[in-house]
């Protein structure tokens, strides 16, 4: 990898076995990067990324502007989210095997020893965010196979930084990302629209947005919500366009 210069920008150059243009902004500082065909020379790529400075601009002002979590030191009182609503976080002092309950559609409440360290807590919250998640997808996916008449094999939870999904079309599976279960239903199920019409467009194109609009007229709404909501100390999806 190497890097090009455009006025005071500093991109990334990745060079692959690939057939297409790839433009992305990364967080959480608006990184850019292009990857690109063999063949593509320097001047070409620059020329590329010139004409699309207004969107690199726009996205990295997205990154500058939107509101963030700080790190969370997993204490009573501190804000955290399940299925797109603001719970605070109770510790309760227990010698049983560590749980979580939501309390009165205010706390969550975690019941561990409070000697227990950050990083205790923080790994069994996400061991349970995961279990909702997972016990969340089998419904919603199962109804947008029925609506879309697109058959997913296989789907899979894990921590992604840069995305909220991704999948792969052969293998007729999908990934999603473990924060989504802090984010409302609605805006899950676009993100499980949103990859399974990748099952059969792989692009961004017109093709794409038909079936997204075939499929879930709201779509531009869920994703504007989801692009709105608070993100977490290290949930930065970035903004990618393809050519």
């Amino acid at each position: 990898m190497h890097q090009i210069t455009l006025a005071n920008m500093k991109i990334d150059i990745i060079r692959k076995d690939i057939k297409n243009l790839h433009l992305g902004v990364y967080p959480p500082n608006g990184r850019v990067r292009i990857a690109a065909p063999m063949h593509f020379d320097d001047e070409t790529l620059r020329l590329f990324a010139i004409s699309k400075l207004p969107w690199i601009k726009k996205q990295q002002s997205k990154f500058q502007n939107q509101e963030r979590q700080t790190l969370r030191e997993y204490v009573s009182g501190e804000s955290h989210y399940f299925n797109g609503q603001r719970y605070l976080l109770k510790i309760i002092d227990s010698s049983s095997p560590p749980s979580i309950t939501i309390r009165n559609k205010k706390y969550i409440e975690l019941h561990t020893r409070k000697t227990s360290t950050r990083l205790q807590r923080e790994k069994i919250m996400t061991q349970w965010y995961r279990k909702q998640l997972k016990e969340l997808l089998p419904p919603l996916i199962e109804k947008w196979q029925h609506i879309t008449g697109i058959h997913v094999d296989s789907w899979h939870i894990k921590s992604m930084k840069t995305k909220w999904g991704s999948c792969c079309s052969p293998a007729k599976r999908i990934w999603l990302n473990l924060e989504l279960a802090k984010k409302p239903i609605r805006c899950i199920e676009y993100i499980i629209v949103h990859e399974m019409v990748h099952m059969i467009e792989r692009h961004h194109n017109e093709r794409f947005v038909r079936y997204m609009d075939d499929f879930m007229p709201q779509w531009r709404e869920y994703k504007k919500e989801l692009n709105r909501l608070i993100l977490g100390h290290t949930e930065w999806p970035p903004g990618v366009i393809n050519h």
